[in-house]
């Protein structure tokens, strides 16, 4: 339990916190930061150790975490309806993932808060004008132009009130219950118009005959349905300090932005002020993990952020790529398992498999963010280890921004609707697939579906491909 107070838990400002926006006014910022001191945290206690318990669940292997998203929220595109749809995916994906794992599935959103990204340059340029790079909305804005490209302190304050509108969505639809007979409904509705239904028919008639006997998805265990937690890129330390509230009675300090927390790849220097910072609150909290990590480095990383070894406490969401994921991993998990330290392995398939396009999109493959998937169920079965959870970027739009899928998008269908503000993103009905493809990797015996090693071995020979394109870490 952490009791830090005062000159300790603000130490991390005085260390470099990497990706910071160049605000052009500290004033104008300190302005603003005061501000959000003032308000009413976003998430309570309570919310944060609810999750905190339920991924220790995952921890133990008795649960799965599903978290999925946009890469980057947008303030011109937030509604409730869009949030609904969003959220919808999800269950859906749940109740196919909840069946296959026999395990409660864990929902939590990129969402009510995903308004930052890290940027691999500090500048963009087109056609001859180079401006500072988009970085999120809650920081600046899309359109290229100097105004526009100006980091705006006051975008924080808009991320508030936009996070606020959010959580108030997602916590209506959690009071409303889930009907899993309804969502297992669509799913069959999907199965039947995907050009890819053949492959998933025989397990959605498993997933509809095991509802009937009410003995899949826990029946009315709000675990399994109606939990919904919300969870961002906790990147601009400023904002994140901002609504982080200590409680003297408990001696326990939350970041009140969000019910869990991550720092990105680019930002998990053990000198540096986001892992300082992390070290001060008691959310649940997660790290990306990206190919150059090291074993001595991931635990030195548990020994900053979870000292206690304390269940739930601390995810670490693996970004390999899907032909180094079987080659790095191991070493990685045979590591931390040995030292008994009780983190949730989670696959992120998403940011090590993007890469550019003919026509300069950037993109990913469905392919290669299932070969991923299977590569790292495949470490954890070989070393009998948890697989605990995937990590997406997802839309229910049907957007055209990775290729492959049920539908077999091509290069020449980017353009349609390429609509993300910084990463590709799977559309609805990719989402959907890739739920049914890894369903089946909890019982690869099932015919007709892509088993982990098979995935893996497709993979790699499509990197012996001459023609494809070269990858890059997004």
């Amino acid at each position: 339990m952490l009791t830090l107070t005062g000159e300790a838990a603000a130490h991390w400002r005085t260390l470099v916190a990497h990706q910071r926006p160049e605000w052009p006014s500290l004033a104008e910022l300190g302005d603003v930061t005061d501000h959000l001191a003032a308000l009413l945290p976003l998430v309570t206690p309570q919310e944060c150790d609810t999750l905190t318990a339920r991924l220790a669940q995952a921890a133990e292997g008795k649960a799965f975490l599903l978290q999925g998203g946009d890469c980057a929220e947008r303030f011109d595109r937030l509604s409730a309806q869009a949030i609904h749809s969003r959220l919808r995916l999800l269950q859906r994906m749940a109740v196919i993932l909840t069946y296959a794992s026999a395990v409660p599935v864990v929902k939590v959103g990129r969402m009510a808060g995903q308004y930052a990204k890290p940027r691999s340059r500090p500048t963009e340029t087109v056609d001859g004008r180079t401006l500072p790079v988009y970085r999120g909305d809650a920081v600046n804005g899309i359109g290229f132009s100097q105004a526009e490209r100006r980091p705006d302190p006051a975008r924080l304050l808009r991320m508030y009130d936009a996070s606020r509108d959010t959580l108030d969505v997602m916590r209506a639809c959690a009071r409303g219950g889930t009907d899993l007979r309804q969502l297992h409904k669509e799913n069959q509705d999907f199965v039947s118009r995907s050009p890819a239904g053949e492959r998933y028919d025989d397990l959605a008639g498993r997933i509809g005959q095991a509802l009937s006997r009410e003995d899949a998805c826990g029946g009315g265990d709000p675990l399994r349905t109606t939990e919904l937690f919300a969870s961002h890129e906790g990147l601009l330390l400023d904002y994140e300090a901002a609504l982080t509230r200590y409680n003297p009675r408990s001696g326990r300090r939350y970041a009140g932005s969000g019910h869990m927390l991550w720092i990105g790849d680019r930002t998990r220097q053990l000198d540096g002020a986001h892992v300082a910072y992390f070290a001060t609150i008691d959310n649940p909290i997660a790290v990306k993990l990206g190919p150059a990590t090291t074993p001595e480095q991931a635990m030195a990383l548990i020994d900053r952020l979870d000292p206690d070894r304390r269940p739930g406490r601390l995810t670490f969401i693996v970004r390999m790529g899907a032909h180094r994921v079987q080659y790095l991993l191991p070493e990685l998990v045979e590591k931390v398992t040995a030292s008994g330290a009780p983190v949730v392995w989670v696959c992120d398939p998403m940011h090590g498999n993007t890469f550019e396009a003919p026509s300069g999109h950037k993109t990913r493959r469905f392919d290669d963010i299932l070969a991923e998937v299977a590569g790292f169920f495949e470490v954890h079965k070989a070393l009998g280890t948890h697989a605990g959870g995937l990590h997406v970027e997802l839309t229910s739009e049907d957007v055209t921004e990775c290729v492959g899928g049920g539908a077999e998008l091509g290069f020449d269908d980017l353009h349609r609707r390429y609509e993300s503000a910084c990463d590709p993103r799977l559309n609805g009905g990719q989402a959907l697939d890739l739920a049914f493809v890894v369903a089946e990797m909890f019982n690869p015996g099932a015919t007709g579906v892509v088993a982990p090693d098979a995935a893996v071995n497709a993979a790699a020979r499509g990197a012996r491909h001459s023609d494809s394109p070269a990858s890059f870490d997004a």
